[in-house]
């Protein structure tokens, strides 16, 4: 894998987890050390204590030393040496394990000489819970004759339930380093599809200069020709070709630039456009450019102008007006109007299409987003028209917004401030 910067940081990243999360398991095992030595301390004293009252109330001396032996973590054997009676034990393990609280259930058993097998003494236990013997759990031990063993059912279970905040610790870090992992995935998951995006963008780009640029060395060839100097009407025609293949290749830099993220590059030139007029020539352009039987009927006073980029503005009333066309019936007929009130003007361009369905309406203004239709196939588009259209909306400062119309089509309002209208 090549390491460059964003892969040292994700590596440096899941490094200092990882080395966290390493630590917390040291400590986890630590704490654990340490609890299972304290537990066993208190109980190796209880029963040291035990055996001591047993010896006073005997009047005897200690005759041994290290009476207690750990086979097992959870058992004990404990040697008096001397004889005594199990109520009496029990009553002793109660009170010296009650001292050093040690509130674990326990069971015991004692040995006897006679039959020369354990004795299973009782079960017992530091709540209301129905206990789990274990009678053959004891086992003899060779060369000694008076003493008893003693379990510890739950005290595994006890380490790991003291540990509680270590535990939930060590599964936070755990946590997060699953999300971090995850989160690691879809990173280079989107920067994988943003390469692919770019590098879609770059070929598009170049595939509409080729033929474009074909065009214009075309025409400039054919406008220098005596045929077509000599003939007012082909050498206006030409002319038209020219300018339009220069305004296409200046929208061809422009959306792709925004397509690409861009938006910070585009600079506004804003000067008062008086939006009848504008509406107008989209309109024009529109309906020459549409195959259908359309109508566009525009419902604005003409003396309403506003300060907006020319090229950009005229670009937004296309679009939307095309889109409109576009994904209108058989016979389109689109309403523009103008509400002016004490804040602004908004204008709203309604359309008698389909429509668009309520779960794909908030995404509309998504780059490279199109709304699933039937006919898609016949209809051309890389889904940026509206992206653009709100990218410039918002350099504008404007707002923009869709909707659905009560009986059919959609409704696409632009609200523009105030401040805006001259």
């Amino acid at each position: 894998m090549k390491f460059n910067r964003l892969n040292s940081i994700i590596f440096a990243g899941f490094l200092s987890i990882v080395g966290v999360l390493i630590m917390q398991l040291l400590m986890l095992n630590q704490a654990y050390s340490f609890e299972k030595k304290e537990f066993e301390d208190k109980i190796h004293f209880a029963l040291q204590d035990v055996v001591k009252r047993i010896y006073r109330d005997n009047k005897t001396d200690l005759a041994i030393t290290n009476q207690i032996k750990k086979i097992t973590d959870d058992y004990y054997i404990v040697n008096i040496d001397d004889v005594f009676e199990h109520q009496v034990l029990e009553y002793y393990l109660k009170s010296e394990f009650q001292k050093v609280k040690l509130g674990i259930d326990y069971e015991y058993a004692i040995y006897n000489c006679g039959t020369d097998e354990m004795i299973y003494g009782n079960y017992v236990s530091s709540d209301s819970g129905k206990p789990e013997k274990c009678e053959n759990c004891f086992q003899k031990n060779e060369g000694l004759i008076y003493y008893f063993g003693i379990r510890f059912p739950d005290l595994r279970h006890k380490f790991i339930t003291s540990l509680g905040q270590y535990w939930i610790y060590t599964g936070i870090l755990f946590l997060v380093l699953i999300i971090y992992v995850y989160s690691v995935f879809l990173l280079l998951k989107q920067k994988k599809y943003t390469e692919l995006q770019t590098d879609f963008i770059n070929n598009m780009t170049h595939e509409f200069k080729t033929p474009l640029s074909s065009i214009l060395i075309a025409s400039q060839y054919a406008s220098s020709q005596d045929e077509i100097k000599n003939n007012p009407k082909l050498a206006k025609y030409m002319q038209i070709i020219t300018n339009q293949s220069h305004k296409l290749n200046q929208h061809i830099e422009r959306i792709l630039n925004v397509a690409k993220g861009d938006a910070k590059w585009i600079e506004l030139d804003k000067k008062p456009i008086n939006i009848k007029d504008a509406l107008e020539l989209v309109k024009e352009n529109a309906i020459l450019k549409s195959t259908k039987k359309s109508v566009v009927k525009i419902e604005i006073p003409s003396k309403i102008s506003v300060l907006a980029d020319e090229f950009h503005f005229n670009n937004v009333l296309y679009n939307i007006v095309d889109n409109a066309l576009k994904y209108c019936s058989e016979s389109p007929e689109i309403v523009i109007k103008s509400v002016e009130t004490d804040k602004g003007i908004t204008l709203h361009f309604s359309d008698n299409g389909s429509g668009i369905a309520p779960q794909h309406i908030d995404y509309v203004f998504d780059k490279f987003y199109r709304v699933p239709r039937e006919n898609k196939k016949d209809i051309e588009g890389f889904g940026i028209g509206l992206f653009y259209v709100k990218k410039i909306i918002d350099l504008h400062h404007w707002k923009i917004a869709i909707q659905n119309n009560e009986n059919q089509g959609i409704t696409v309002s632009i609200f523009i401030p105030k401040k805006d209208v001259v």
